[in-house]
């Protein structure tokens, strides 16, 4: 596993998404500026733990899934329904 090319392509998927820019939030009152909760990956020699999930091998099918994603430069699949934007 490529870890410095899964590195990269993170960085230039936060980037996309406008890491580090805040966003507005409507409130009943208004509006005011959020920034978005990131969500944490680990990666571990033998598997990741993406969010506060448990900890996915890198022989299980989903998780190869979702780091071929990374991989091609795409948001993983899994998580578009939760975050349509990017997260």
């Amino acid at each position: 596993i490529d870890f410095d090319l899964i590195l990269e392509n993170i960085r230039d998927l936060n980037s996309l998404v406008g890491e580090g820019i805040s966003q507005i939030e409507h409130t009943p009152r208004g509006a005011r500026l959020r920034r978005p909760e990131p969500l944490p990956l680990i990666l571990y020699q033998n598997g990741i733990v993406v969010g506060h999930g448990a900890f996915r091998p890198y022989q299980h099918p989903a998780t190869q899934q979702w780091l071929q994603d990374i991989l091609d430069g795409y948001f993983p699949s899994e998580l578009q329904p939760q975050y349509p934007d990017g997260v």
